[in-house]
């Protein structure tokens, strides 16, 4: 068993100061330190499981459907249909256990640009996780990939909330190593709409509510974990509130 040493004092004041700044700003914007402004929905997650080589990962690697809350959103937020740096936070649900939620980014297919968070106006796009997940000693990056027979969500989350009303828009998921190419592991659709109530109560934990093979790494993971530690407790919200009741099937 690998054991993870405690962090070291500095580490650990710098992790403290992170975490009371988020809270700090969580509570002067009454509500998200990041992405505040989005729409919540139903969806449904299919897995096909994984093309080629296995990742050791079993949730992608063997077939499998899950309900699934969706989120999508803007990041700053810019009005209406300007360009943001737009996000897709997906919740899947395990019956009695702990679920995965996976947060991607808009961002560049490309192996070079996969790192990078890309501003854009569309809502149908590639999505990446940005930071890299550990399984095992692989390096693995998720995607949420444009499905081009899907409904397109337009510019604008009103135009995301419209698309969900007259069809169910789709999003395919994808992982790939540092260089490798995309493979297609799944496919997400998103269905009718959740209550802003519903919305507000949402908090995602992408550190931890992750299956027990991956684990986040990279640079940023320590920071983004601080932030959203800190955002929910500006909210007193816990890693798994909302997105577990009925509404959500």
């Amino acid at each position: 068993m690998t054991v993870t040493p405690p962090p070291s004092r500095p580490a650990g004041r710098a992790a403290t100061a992170v975490e009371r700044a988020s809270t700090a700003l969580g509570r002067l914007r009454h509500g998200r330190v990041l992405h505040p402004a989005g729409r919540s929905f139903v969806g449904e997650t299919v897995i096909w499981g994984t093309p080629g080589p296995p990742t050791g990962v079993a949730l992608l690697d063997d077939p499998g459907r899950y309900r699934t809350t969706v989120r999508l959103s803007k990041g700053t937020p810019t009005p209406g249909s300007w360009p943001d740096v737009l996000g897709l936070a997906l919740r899947l649900h395990h019956d009695g256990g702990r679920p995965f939620d996976l947060l991607v980014s808009s961002s560049g297919a490309a192996p070079v640009l996969r790192n990078l968070p890309l501003p854009r106006r569309r809502f149908s796009g590639t999505y990446s996780t940005i930071t890299c997940y550990r399984a095992g000693r692989r390096r693995l990056w998720l995607a949420a990939l444009a499905d081009p027979d899907s409904a397109d969500l337009g510019r604008s989350l009103a135009t995301v909330a419209a698309a969900t009303r007259a069809d169910t828009p789709r999003l395919v998921l994808a992982v790939a190593s540092a260089v490798g190419p995309w493979r297609l592991v799944g496919q997400v659709s998103v269905g009718a709409q959740l209550s802003a109530r519903e919305d507000a109560a949402l908090a995602f934990d992408p550190a931890r509510n992750l299956p027990p093979e991956l684990r986040m790494a990279g640079p940023l993971a320590w920071l983004r974990d601080q932030t959203y530690r800190g955002s929910r407790r500006a909210r007193g919200a816990t890693a798994q509130s909302g997105g577990s009741t009925a509404a959500t099937v």
